[in-house]
């Protein structure tokens, strides 16, 4: 007797419009080394962004701490993952500023992984780092894309008393998917720490994002802006697409055309985001100097 077996969806053909040439390789070799020497990542690399060649040869890039391991599994995310990562790196809150000084940025943005394990998710450590980075280049501006500390308000307001300019932190896929992108994090949990953010430090810009092509429905990214937008939790959206980055992660379910994008953007336009930058390379720290200058002006 024959047994059937269920064919797995075919892999979507990548569009043209997504293939993006890399060619800034000395760039990349080059700001490699420097952070390599001082023990830092960034999530460019971890998260294998298709915009790295792009940003490292204008000298930009996302800064991670916390290490490169993170105890959580999301089923998009290539960051190597690890439920007992290694101590954090008592030095890396001044190599961050320093690497940040050595580059002259203007614009820093900050991320890091989840640490689950810690008491605190890091929290302490990032306030120390972006005080680090207020010292070094006090005429800079500084982003932090955050985890959601386990819904612990008290972390989040420690990031936020250090002075971050922007205070992002992403809800990555509508709430249906949830269960199955990001099986660690809860939907309502996310939006708690951006009202909390926009509550307790309304002079701070908000920003949140979301990757498409992962399941989700037209109308249910609406729903997301609209649940973001309410009072005000988010004054920057920004929505790109999905990439598999591995083989191990989740399959893409569609490629977004790009007149969708233009779709969400007008919608988050008309109630009431700053600024949405939308579009099939957006991640969430992309441009993000000229996204925050935009939602400022």
């Amino acid at each position: 007797m024959l047994v059937q077996i269920e064919k797995q969806p075919a892999h979507p053909r990548l569009p043209d419009f997504l293939r993006k040439p890399q060619s800034e390789f000395q760039a990349v070799t080059a700001l490699k080394r420097e952070l390599r020497g001082l023990h830092l990542h960034t999530v460019c690399e971890s998260a294998r962004c298709p915009n790295i060649h792009e940003c490292f040869s204008r000298g930009a890039a996302t800064l991670m701490i916390l290490g490169n391991l993170c105890t959580r599994g999301c089923s998009f995310c290539s960051v190597p993952k690890s439920k007992a990562p290694l101590d954090l790196d008592p030095d890396e809150p001044e190599n961050v500023a320093a690497q940040a000084a050595t580059m002259r940025l203007r614009y820093v943005v900050l991320t890091s992984v989840n640490r689950d394990e810690l008491t605190d998710g890091g929290s302490a450590h990032w306030a120390l780092t972006v005080s680090a980075l207020r010292r070094a280049l006090p005429d800079a501006q500084v982003e932090t894309l955050t985890p959601d500390f386990n819904g612990d308000l008290s972390s989040v307001e420690r990031v936020l008393a250090a002075g971050p300019h922007v205070f992002n932190h992403n809800m990555e896929t509508v709430s249906r998917l949830y269960s199955r992108v990001r099986p660690q994090a809860d939907y309502e949990q996310s939006l708690k720490v951006l009202r909390y953010a926009k509550e307790a430090h309304p002079e701070i810009l908000t920003k949140s994002g979301l990757r498409v092509g992962l399941g989700e429905t037209h109308e249910e990214v609406r729903q997301l802006m609209r649940d973001i937008r309410h009072e005000g939790l988010a004054d920057i959206a920004t929505i790109g697409q999905y990439l598999q980055p591995t083989r191990r992660n989740r399959k893409v379910a569609r490629y977004v055309e790009p007149a969708e994008y233009e779709e969400w953007k007008a919608y988050g336009e008309s109630i009431g985001f700053r600024a949405v930058f939308a579009g099939p390379f957006v991640r969430s720290s992309y441009m993000a100097d000229l996204v925050a200058h935009e939602a400022s002006s």
